[in-house]
């Protein structure tokens, strides 16, 4: 009995271990609808998960700026979050900035994101880009670039890959536009 016992409980301890270095990684987010983003990050959030961003998060993926501990969030030097107004189709499907939603998303941001949104006068139809050395100095950087390059061993690589997974992305949104 104390042979299982002692078993079950190292199994357990190994599989905490495992679910502390798992990995979420978004690479090519272009958003979508605000609400079924806010209910995807809150339960990462929950997961207690690493968010790596290597790659374009636009939209409604940026939302996870402020569903996500700051410090459960690194960036690699591809890092692109693209950030604009919020909308919704009108007639003739042309875009119509919403702006109670804008206001809720621009709310959702740290400090530091806001500041440098209102730098560049505030969230507008147009996509604005937070990348390189602007993204470092507000999040931690990730090197995958480094591991990238680095030999791994085929056991070291396996372990990786079944720690990581990937967000997918949804069908890539239409982007709202100046009206012409």
């Amino acid at each position: 009995m104390k042979l299982v016992t002692g078993l079950l409980a190292a199994v357990l301890l190994l599989a905490g271990m495992g679910a502390s270095h798992a990995v979420v990684r978004i690479a090519d987010d272009r958003g979508g609808r605000i609400g079924t983003y806010v209910d995807k990050f809150q339960g990462l959030r929950s997961s207690g998960e690493t968010v790596i961003i290597d790659g374009l998060c636009a939209s409604a993926c940026t939302i996870i700026l402020g569903a996500v501990p700051h410090d459960k969030i690194c960036v690699t030097s591809q890092a692109r979050l693209g950030f604009h107004a919020a909308w919704d189709p009108g007639a003739n499907g042309r875009a119509i900035t919403n702006p109670e939603a804008t206001q809720m998303l621009y709310s959702m941001y740290p400090s530091p994101v806001r500041r440098w949104i209102a730098q560049r006068g505030g969230l507008r139809p147009q996509m604005i880009f937070l990348r390189g050395k602007q993204l470092m100095s507000m999040y931690r950087p990730c090197y995958l670039d480094a591991q990238a390059s680095a030999p791994r061993s085929s056991s070291a690589r396996r372990d990786r890959d079944l720690r990581q997974r990937n967000l997918i992305a949804p069908a890539p949104a239409v982007l709202a536009r100046e009206p012409d």
